[in-house]
């Protein structure tokens, strides 16, 4: 065992910092710089995995939800544009639709004529054509295109369609192709009122 004086022994020696900002001799205001220390700090722990999953989880549902809004305009679009295309073939059939109504009116709607008539009318009903317009029906301004202004009706409340002068079609999706072609009646208190002859034409020019 070496003595407490062995030079042997090799003593560290006593380092002090003075971290004073005034020094005491002078009274001057010294620039005190904190030394960095020599440790390294403790390495951050990882994120759980169900954190982990959790993020995971919620990406996989945007982008699920952002391909089914994807999925729903491309649907709704095709829709848009298969309606146009069969509306544009379909208003192109109209006035052979009309022929063979009147031909099937005046009996003359047999023979080869009368197969390729029905033929006719029945791709139109597949392809979700209607015709409509029946007298007696409201006047409606967004369907029925008023040419005639007939006798007033004594029995009706509002305007209605005293005769079908043309008849009108629309998709059953209710995209009207052509208005209804109509003779109106006012009902009676109303013709009086407004003093409107019978029978006066509204348009000559009759499709």
């Amino acid at each position: 065992m070496t003595s407490p004086h062995d030079p042997r022994e090799v003593q560290e020696p006593i380092v002090v910092h003075d971290r004073r900002r005034i020094d005491p001799e002078s009274g001057a205001i010294r620039d005190v710089t904190v030394e960095p220390t020599t440790g390294e700090l403790p390495p951050e722990p990882d994120a759980p995995a169900a954190s982990r999953e959790d993020e995971l989880l919620g990406d996989l549902q945007r982008v699920t939800a952002e391909y089914a809004n994807y999925r729903k305009r491309v649907d709704r679009d095709r829709v848009v544009v298969v309606e146009r295309a069969t509306a544009g073939l379909l208003e192109s059939l109209l006035t052979l639709l009309d022929n063979v109504e009147l031909a099937r009116r005046h009996g003359d709607l047999h023979g080869a004529f009368k197969g390729v008539g029905e033929g006719l009318e029945q791709l139109a009903d597949r392809q979700g054509l209607e015709r409509y317009g029946v007298k007696g029906d409201p006047f409606d301004p967004a369907v029925h295109h008023a040419l005639v202004q007939a006798s007033e009706d004594p029995e009706a409340s509002v305007t209605v369609v005293a005769e079908v002068l043309q008849p009108g079609w629309r998709l059953r999706s209710g995209r009207v192709l052509r208005p209804a072609g109509v003779a109106v009646s006012e009902p009676a208190a109303v013709a009086q009122s407004l003093d409107v002859p019978g029978d006066a034409v509204f348009e000559t020019d009759q499709q």
